[in-house]
């Protein structure tokens, strides 16, 4: 039998093991069949009992590509997840030898590699128009799996995997090329070793945001927030058979059935997460969280499927071309060219688009980019406020637009002109005023004077206790002070804390143990009451609900509950407050609702206000009371408010605003690696715990146990996540003192 009959056998080989991996167990009468048919052509092949193997093979290949075809009807989303985990499934690489004409991988290579999971590669096209040839240079960076190379450990990037894709994002800015984004993981490596895997993740959103080339991302497996990690894109292609989702399906069950350490979830209730996440490309495109199918082989493509490589070819270039024509400005030119582009027939390899982009283009390209974020998800949460809210709301903001603008960007600023000339002839009559009046002082202070004794005495004395009274009593005193029973400090073993009396500890004490300052958590209460002025407090869109937008079983119920216990729609809070007359606006995530879990509602909330900050020019605080991360019972209307609400900080940083964020108790995934990690200032409260996963999801993705305390706030200072610890008590004092000190150009009281 010759070689070719051999690899050919080989092949079909794989594609039975491949079939019954994927169905893990259903169908075995399908795999039966073809195992028995391609076993005994096996035997009479190498018996050379045909008289014509390769016609013979062939009737086999297409039995084998007739179950194929049959059994794709059949495939659930659970299926899907395991196609693309299989090790089969086509890799970046694979993508990089036969869509591209030619690369080179920068940042290392394979296993010598800073983070052999983040692969980056310098390519090129080659495009025909006529007899000319042009070719053109585009970054490619995504998550290698490398069909299951140890080393690349699954595409679970580490942190300073996706810091070496933020250096060559920038690089391909620099350089005015295209970045196109592959995203191959089922989420990121959850270390917290510098730069820490949730502020690194933040840091990639941030710049993606920003970014003035054409990004397309194509999502094959897209796993939270390791996906958004290089997923903020202007356009977004998805293979038909991968999967985006906030969460793996395993995990949703673990969560769902709360399996506790070691236990593990039946198949069923695995395959039940997975349909009800709606995790699918064909749900993801319903939703508009992807822009494009890109159509595969029956039940996946894999490295042989040749087709598919040249059908991505296109999808891929036009993408790209969509978005560098959506920047032109006439709009005729413009629907012509984009007509020609997305017509299916077109073959864009004969047709030539130029990537390369004006500085005003590059400008429009980064607004629609933005603009288009900060769209999605809107039809996920529930807005209830009346209609005549809502359009007061939006005739407010076209009424006080232009008068804001005015009194902030001319007013003010030719204020501060008049303000400083002003200082300076104060200044220079001053200096006149003590030249003038020199002789008459040298005369009177060789006079008795009574104040020079008074003042001498009122330094040397004893010093008085003065106080303005505010803070003799706190304006919030925690329902837990009626705990008629002493407490035991966590620190007691290691430090020697005394027992606490209930109602001193939650009331004088603030939470705070006398003896060791270790603090106890405090409602989200506590803060509004006793941080923000007495009374200043006005709360907006509390009429927003978080929802279930998906569906999910049983979980309107514990919506409902968690309603109903809190007092809240939803697990943020918005509110304009003072603190010494100095206003702001805070997006509060609450502990006590849901774990402060992120959905499309608390996304809807946060978003409105950056914008209301912005508008108004006030300093923007997000305080976070507690969050466990993203919401996962609504699927990727929960993970897409990673971009969309960074997008939204981003553009109030970028007007001039000052944002910061205050960790309290947990805080914890999603919203740590997008929104609230990107902040230049961020602040935690003493005894916070922060990062990117906890120590039961890390013992479950990675098998290790990680130290005591190892999300302690004090790790996070050490590597620069956050910028200071405070004591609870003096939030107030160093929020005021935050505000007099740092911040943007374009804050009302600058």
């Amino acid at each position: 039998m010759d070689n070719n009959i051999e690899k050919r056998i080989q092949n079909l080989h794989d594609r039975l093991s491949y079939l019954v991996d994927i169905f893990a167990g259903k169908h075995k009468d399908n795999a039966d069949l073809l195992g028995e048919k391609l076993a005994a052509f096996t035997e009479r092949a190498r018996a050379g009992a045909l008289e014509d193997p390769y016609a013979d093979l062939a009737t086999v290949e297409d039995l084998f590509g007739y179950v194929e075809r049959r059994l794709e009807a059949s495939i659930t989303p659970m299926d899907r997840v395991r196609i693309v985990r299989h090790p089969q499934r086509i890799c970046l690489r694979d993508i990089l030898e036969n869509v591209y004409d030619n690369f080179t991988e920068v940042g290392g290579q394979d296993e010598h590699s800073l983070d052999p999971s983040m692969l980056i590669a310098r390519a090129v096209i080659t495009r025909r128009r006529g007899k000319k040839v042009y070719t053109q240079s585009v970054m490619v960076i995504g998550q290698e799996k490398g069909h299951g190379a140890e080393f690349r450990n699954g595409g679970s990037v580490k942190p300073w995997g996706n810091a070496k894709a933020q250096q060559y994002m920038r690089v391909a800015e620099t350089e005015g090329i295209p970045i196109h984004t592959y995203i191959f993981t089922p989420g990121s490596y959850p270390i917290e070793d510098n730069p820490g895997a949730a502020q690194q993740i933040a840091r990639n959103i941030y710049s993606m945001a920003g970014l003035r080339v054409p990004i397309i991302a194509v999502i094959s497996e897209g796993g939270s927030g390791g996906a958004e990690a290089i997923g903020l894109a202007d356009k977004r292609l998805m293979f038909s058979h991968g999967y985006y989702s906030v969460i793996s399906p395993e995990g949703a069950a673990a969560i769902e059935g709360r399996l506790k350490a070691g236990q593990r979830a039946t198949p069923e209730l695995i395959e039940s997460c997975a349909r009800n996440l709606r995790i699918t490309a064909q749900d993801n495109l319903r939703f508009g969280y992807v822009d494009r199918v890109v159509q595969e082989p029956p039940l996946g493509a894999r490295p042989w499927h040749f087709d598919f490589f040249r059908s991505l070819r296109q999808e891929v270039l036009r993408a790209t071309d969509e978005v560098v024509i959506s920047t032109r400005r006439m709009p005729v030119l413009k629907g012509l060219a984009l007509a020609r582009v997305r017509n299916p027939d077109a073959d864009l390899e004969e047709m030539h688009t130029r990537w390369g982009l004006s500085s005003q283009a590059k400008d429009r390209l980064r607004e629609r980019r933005q603009q288009k974020f900060l769209r999605l998800s809107r039809q996920a949460a529930h807005d209830r406020r009346p209609l005549l809210t809502k359009l007061a709301a939006a005739s407010w903001d076209w009424v006080s637009k232009p008068w804001v603008s005015f009194k902030y960007d001319f007013y003010r600023k030719h204020q501060r002109h008049i303000r400083t000339f002003m200082e300076e002839v104060d200044n220079e009559l001053e200096v006149l005023k003590n030249r003038l009046l020199m002789p008459w002082r040298k005369l009177t202070n060789r006079l008795p004077n009574a104040r020079a004794d008074t003042r001498a005495r009122e330094l040397t004395a004893l010093s008085t206790w003065s106080d303005d009274g505010r803070r003799s009593r706190w304006n919030y005193l925690s329902p837990r002070y009626k705990i008629d029973r002493t407490l035991t400090c966590p620190n007691a073993a290691a430090y020697g804390c005394l027992d606490l009396w209930g109602p001193d500890l939650f009331a004088e004490f603030a939470g705070v143990c006398s003896h060791c300052g270790y603090h106890f958590p405090m409602e989200p209460e506590w803060y509004v009451k006793n941080v923000f002025d007495a009374g200043s407090v006005f709360e907006f869109n509390s009429e927003i609900e978080a929802g279930n937008p998906l569906e999910f079983p049983g979980f309107d119920e514990r919506i409902a509950d968690a309603q109903q216990k809190n007092g809240a729609k939803s697990g943020c809070m918005t509110f304009e407050a003072r603190i010494d007359n100095i206003k702001m606006v805070v997006a509060m995530l609450m502990g006590t609702f849901r774990g402060g879990s992120v959905g499309a509602a608390e996304g809807c909330k946060f978003v409105e206000a950056a914008q209301r900050a912005a508008k108004k020019r006030y300093p923007f605080l997000a305080y976070v009371h507690g969050t466990a991360g993203i919401r996962i019972q609504e699927g990727t209307h929960g993970v897409i408010q990673m971009p969309r609400c960074t997008v939204a900080v981003r553009r109030y940083i970028e007007a001039g605003g000052l944002y910061m964020v205050l960790y309290d108790t947990n805080s914890f995934a999603g919203p740590l690696a997008s929104f609230l990690g990107c902040s230049p200032y961020q602040f935690a409260v003493r005894s916070s715990n922060i990062g990117f996963a906890g120590p039961g999801v890390i013992k479950e993705t990675t098998g290790m146990d990680v130290p005591p305390k190892y999300h302690r706030s004090y790790r996070a200072l050490s590597r620069g996540h956050i910028q200071g610890i405070w004591d609870r008590r003096q939030v107030r004092a160093n929020l005021k003192q935050a505000l007099l000190t740092i911040g943007g150009r374009n804050l009302y009281y600058r």
